[in-house]
């Protein structure tokens, strides 16, 4: 089977084209971005497919990311998934990011749990542990800092995410140092393509998860009176 891996929801905007039956990416391109999602996700999709010489009706899937991550990115990541799915009449998969940051540390088969945190500002971090084996042992959240770090402390974990550090600095003192930090702002998109080749499909389109409300607020003074 033929997947096509979209990635937009955090500081990159990815594609890759997985064939699942010889286990290979195709195709894949990466671009470290924090903004301009909407103008590069279709045109590297185009050259992705290009690279790989693979038409869209030629897919058994489309796997996109759906968050938490960038309000903005992870809606257009998913529009992206759903349009082409929608054009080529395949089933589009959502997976989340903390799933996709984490997999590859879960494959290594580590006795030690996996904990998947991204930076949601405010001193708050998106956190997602994971068992060995990918069973989830806490589902995806947004908690403070502190309280991040003394669940991840409480075993020899290894840290992925954009907050691997914030969670570092903030470790309780007396505590055995985790056992791996890896600072990634995004997740592999090898691995997003993978997730989607194993994923089932009888959940329905990708949809946002945000987890906590947009910073964003309307300017109340700048609102219009009623009339």
């Amino acid at each position: 089977m033929l997947v096509l891996a979209i990635d937009c929801a955090l500081d990159a905007c990815s594609a890759a084209v997985l064939d699942s039956a010889a286990g290979a990416i195709v195709a894949s391109q990466s671009r470290i971005m924090a903004r301009g999602h909407a103008e590069a996700v279709m045109p590297l999709v185009a050259r992705v497919m290009d690279e790989a010489a693979v038409e869209f009706s030629a897919l058994g899937r489309v796997a996109v990311t759906v968050g938490p991550g960038s309000f903005t990115g992870l809606r257009v990541g998913i529009a992206a998934a759903r349009g082409i799915a929608l054009a080529a009449g395949k089933p589009a998969i959502g997976l989340t990011t903390l799933a996709s940051l984490a997999a590859p540390h879960i494959a290594e088969g580590d006795s030690g749990p996996v904990v998947a945190v991204i930076d949601a500002r405010h001193d708050q971090v998106y956190m997602q542990v994971f068992a060995p084996g990918g069973r989830t042992l806490l589902a995806p959240r947004v908690v403070p800092l502190r309280e991040a770090a003394r669940a991840a402390a409480s075993a020899p974990a290894r840290i992925v995410g954009s907050a691997a550090n914030l969670l570092l600095r903030s470790w309780p003192k007396g505590e055995p140092p985790p056992a791996l930090v890896d600072q990634r702002g995004a997740p592999d998109i090898a691995w997003v393509a993978r997730l989607g080749a194993l994923a089932g499909t009888s959940e329905g389109p990708p949809q946002p998860l945000y987890l906590r409300s947009p910073d964003a607020r309307p300017q109340e003074a700048a609102r219009l009176p009623r009339r």
